[in-house]
Parts: C-alpha cells; sequence; structure tokens
C-alpha cells in the first residue's frame, strides 16, 4: 500500500497520508467544482488501510475553509472512520483552527457532534 498524496490547489486542500507515521493529514482550504469525486481517493485510502491490518491513525485537520459539499464528504469520511473506531481501531481526529477563528472552531465542533470519535479541536496561533 502507498501513501496518498494530493497536491494542494487553490480549490483544493492539500492530502498527504504517512503509513509509517499512521497519519492522514488535510491543510488548506476545500471548495472542489465536484468534492465526491475530489475525495473518492482519500475513502478508498482509508478503507484500505484499515483492511490491510493496520489499527491506529491519527486525522489531522488543518482547514481554514470548506463549502457545503465539502462538509457532506468530510461526513461521510468520519462515518467511514466511526466504523472503523467501533471494530477497536483506535482512530484520533484532530481539528486544528486559528485562535482568532470562530468560524472554524465552530465548524469543528458541528462535524464532530454526533460522532462516537476521540476527537480534540486545538487552537493554533495561524493556519
Amino acid at each position: 500500500m502507498k501513501n496518498l498524496v494530493i497536491e494542494g490547489t487553490k480549490y483544493t486542500p492539500e492530502i498527504k497520508s504517512d503509513i509509517q507515521k499512521k497519519e492522514i493529514r488535510f491543510y488548506g482550504s476545500s471548495y472542489p467544482e465536484n468534492a465526491n469525486e475530489f475525495y473518492q481517493p482519500v475513502y478508498e485510502w482509508v478503507e484500505k488501510y484499515f483492511e490491510k491490518g493496520e489499527s491506529v491513525l491519527d486525522v489531522n485537520f488543518y482547514i481554514y475553509y470548506f463549502n457545503t459539499s465539502t462538509s457532506k464528504c468530510f461526513m461521510n469520511l468520519l462515518e467511514i472512520l466511526e466504523k472503523n473506531h467501533k471494530a477497536d481501531h483506535k482512530i484520533n481526529v484532530n481539528w486544528y483552527y486559528s485562535e482568532d477563528d470562530e468560524d472554524s472552531l465552530d465548524s469543528g465542533e458541528k462535524l464532530f457532534m454526533e460522532m462516537d470519535l476521540n476527537f480534540k479541536l486545538i487552537p493554533v496561533d495561524k493556519i
């Protein structure tokens, strides 16, 4: 299995996984023309990661803006993670937000409100 690497653009986040570090990271803004198509490789990578026998994954979001269609994709991803969490995989989700960006904090809170996952909202100086 290979690491997933998707270069960021003006409209899409950089997405990088590191199998050795047991991590996948999202960085940037997300308002792609077709969010489902853009995030499909992420869903597939996460599913395959756990199918290959991995049991730990840290998911780190450094997202400073995302649109409604991305929100739905994030929920799809969180549902995949939740399913694996319930299958006794250790999944930690971290939502990093700029200390002065209440919208990003609110967005993170809303995303994780109903999820059965280990998650943290982590303030940082700037994203």
